[in-house]
């Protein structure tokens, strides 16, 4: 069974994922800021981030720490144990590109995750590590479903998604 290596497994998302997910894969769900320890994955999940309007100095802190640096957090040190083939996919937001008045901060930190993931793309493209990321508008009972957003992740780990990297996936209703 492929292992795969999730932050924010534990979050609403997450929950619903690894339940999607768990009779194909071996699902790992890191803590916190909680280094990853396999020898193996075939992909990572990065599922955590964190919601903040405002523009001051701490918030954008924040919403670094949480939307981009939790993600090169997980998968750098684990990178070279991805397979060959594998996959990485990560929840960035709609409103990476939208840039609605009010988000400076939030925005700024996924469209950093946005570039991390479209560079990463590009030097795992050799070893056929498919890299990609999901944009919802907004996730939950006002916006994309959350087993709408498992399914899309679904595929994105599936043989016929192999192709498909680089790929910022806008999600709306």
């Amino acid at each position: 069974m492929r292992t795969l290596l999730f932050t924010g497994g534990t979050g609403h998302l997450g929950r619903i994922v690894v339940e999607r997910l768990s009779p194909s894969y071996e699902c790992v769900v890191l803590g916190r800021n909680e280094a990853p320890d396999l020898d193996r994955a075939y992909g990572v999940l990065h599922l955590a981030g964190a919601f903040a309007l405002g523009s001051n100095v701490e918030i954008f802190n924040s919403m670094l720490d949480a939307n981009l640096l939790s993600a090169v957090r997980a998968i750098e040190p684990l990178r070279a144990n991805i397979e060959d083939g594998g996959r990485i996919v990560a929840i960035s937001s709609f409103a990476s590109r939208t840039m609605p008045a009010g988000f400076a901060a939030y925005a700024a930190a996924k469209a950093a995750l946005n570039a991390y993931i479209e560079v990463l793309a590009k030097e795992l493209q050799p070893r056929r590590i498919a890299v990609n990321a999901l944009l919802p508008s907004t996730l939950g009972p006002t916006g994309v479903p959350y087993e709408r957003v498992a399914d899309a992740i679904a595929f994105l780990l599936s043989e016929a998604a192999a192709p498909v990297t680089g790929q910022l996936i806008a999600m709306t209703l």
